[in-house]
């Protein structure tokens, strides 16, 4: 069990790797944070530690004092991830209302925090009259989060709009990044383990707010009838494979519907894992292995996991189906 004593300015921290000793963050450290009341799936163990930064510079100076055998992870809004049931060893940053900031630019570009939600970053955008970023409000999750995975909706991603971002390594070094840096491929991009991405750049072009605001609209009612937006679901689970789609491929493997224990394919999205109320992440997870196999056995398509599974297993270890 990870722990943390105080002593003065300084702090005494055991976690299963070892104890060490670090300046006290300006921020709050959680030994043991619960992560399942933070994720859309409402599963999953704890945190060893869980931080939510004061600011960049403080979240850069507790990076660069950490181990560096110590592995650290950022949390967005926990949409797109399974948190297993053993928890996620060391350190877990969880940006809060400090990087929930929006500035606009000027010359139709504006710069949020990383822990701004896709929601807020597209109507901050609509009012300011930038066009082009209305496909943020139908990613759940954060800028952060969906900087570093590509996310993208409705025939858009964030390679489209994004001119840099700000981020700190896992050393605790600030680093501004340009698009070209970023490596982006579908879902993909080349930032290292342990990078946070603390805010980002966008463009869109000049367009008429009341415009902006109709294809939000629009965006939010093809939402609100092709997905499960009210249950405990992760959003999409697998990445569409070139030229098709994968809730097709799940829908023709006979999945919808499918369940293991108190987790389901949903009936109404087969790309979407639902928990029916005491689902485990262990349930998930081998859902979509289960999912993945028979696929494979009807297509012969691989599916590729879309959404992250993060952490140690508990007492069920889920084996890949392929």
């Amino acid at each position: 069990m990870a722990h943390i004593v105080c002593h003065d300015d300084t702090l005494e921290i055991t976690l299963e790797s070892g104890t060490f000793t670090v300046p006290a963050p300006r921020g709050t450290l959680t030994a043991e944070a619960p992560l399942a009341k933070l994720t859309w799936f409402k599963t999953g163990g704890p945190a060893e530690l869980l931080f939510e930064p004061e600011d960049t510079a403080d979240l850069s100076e507790f990076l660069a004092a950490l181990p560096a055998d110590v592995p650290v992870m950022g949390l967005g809004l926990g949409s797109n991830m399974i948190v297993r049931d053993g928890g996620v060893p060391g350190v877990v940053v969880r940006l809060g209302k400090p990087f929930f900031d929006c500035t606009d630019l000027g010359d139709s570009t504006l710069r949020f925090g990383g822990g701004t939600p896709g929601v807020l970053a597209s109507s901050t955008a609509q009012k300011a009259g930038v066009a082009g970023l209305e496909f943020l409000k139908s990613i759940p999750g954060t800028v952060g989060g969906f900087v570093r995975m590509n996310g993208g909706a409705y025939g858009r991603e964030v390679k489209d709009v994004l001119t840099q971002c700000d981020v700190v390594l896992r050393d605790g070094t600030v680093k501004t990044l340009g698009l070209a840096d970023m490596g982006y491929t579908y879902r993909h991009s080349d930032l290292p383990d342990g990078a946070i991405v603390v805010s980002a750049t966008m463009r869109g072009e000049p367009g008429d707010p009341a415009t902006i605001q109709a294809e939000m609209d629009r965006i939010t009612e093809a939402r609100e009838a092709s997905q499960p937006l009210r249950t405990k679901t992760g959003g999409s689970t697998f990445k569409n494979p070139e030229g098709t789609s994968a809730w097709k491929l799940v829908d023709e493997a006979g999945c919808r519907g499918l369940t293991l224990g108190d987790a389901q394919v949903s009936e109404k999205h087969t790309n979407f894992l639902i928990n029916r109320g005491e689902a485990t992440s262990a349930d998930i997870e081998a859902l979509g292995e289960e999912v993945r196999r028979r696929v494979r056995a009807k297509s012969g398509v691989t599916l590729e996991w879309e959404i992250r599974r993060v952490g140690n297993f508990g007492k069920v270890t889920v084996e890949p189906s392929l």
